[in-house]
């Protein structure tokens, strides 16, 4: 068995006579590791999957696999990807880190310019989350809604986040910021650049160009094209 034996989209409506089991497992999951999780009930999952705002994965044969959903806060400036739960018998399979890939696509196609944050005590979903390009934060560059911080009060380590003034906990924060992504690659571009003279005497010749003669089709064109070639080189 291996992850080409499971199908992972995008929950439809119909998915919902999953969401108890689904439940139940993210309970039992949590009792495993001996951490803490946010208590969601059956309706609450459901809803997710009406919404479009979860991703759920099946194996071949039917049963359910694995689920995670989309919660968003701050009036929608912050978005966090919750609730990863696989199967026992669908575990080390690569699963997990396909449902993450794929809620993350779906996060940021819905929220392109929300900041992705998660809070785990998961060696694994801290590694996928850095693969994402998640980095750790500290707990004040989280969001800082409420209502977010209510989902905390089920979870056994709750007592620890009050003493700490929310400032700390047995979870580690982490964050996906797209404004800061893409200063990243700008600047990864800027060093390509750098190493690449080359590239660099053409990005020179187009600018050039641009700056100097009227835009026209054929500039436009050739910037494309060239801004294509450029993303290759960070592939």
């Amino acid at each position: 068995m291996n992850i080409n034996d499971f199908i992972v989209q995008v929950a439809l409506p119909e998915h919902r006579v999953f969401a108890e089991e689904i439940c139940e497992e993210m309970a039992e999951s949590a009792k495993a590791r001996g951490t803490g999780i946010a208590k969601r009930s059956p309706e609450y999952v459901a809803g997710k999957m009406t919404e479009g705002k979860s991703v759920i994965a099946f194996h071949k044969d039917g049963s359910w696999a694995g689920f995670c959903y989309i919660e968003t806060w701050s009036h929608g400036q912050f978005v966090a990807n919750s609730g990863l739960v696989v199967s026992p018998k669908y575990r080390k399979m690569g699963l997990a880190h396909t449902i993450k890939y794929k809620i993350f696509e779906l996060s940021r196609h819905k929220y392109p310019k929300a900041k992705i944050f998660g809070l785990t005590t998961g060696l694994a979903v801290m590694k996928i989350n850095s693969d994402l390009g998640y980095e750790p934060v500290t707990y004040s560059e989280l969001s800082q809604d409420e209502e977010f911080w209510k989902g905390c009060q089920s979870c056994v380590n709750f007592e620890i986040l009050k003493s700490k003034d929310r400032k700390n906990c047995m979870c580690t924060a982490m964050l996906y910021d797209p404004a800061t992504q893409k200063h990243d690659v700008a600047k990864k571009f800027a060093e390509e650049l750098e190493r690449k003279p080359k590239l660099y005497e053409r990005f020179m010749r187009i600018k050039q160009r641009l700056v100097l003669k009227p835009k026209s089709s054929d500039d436009k064109g050739s910037l494309k094209s060239f801004l294509h070639q450029s993303v290759l080189f960070f592939k």
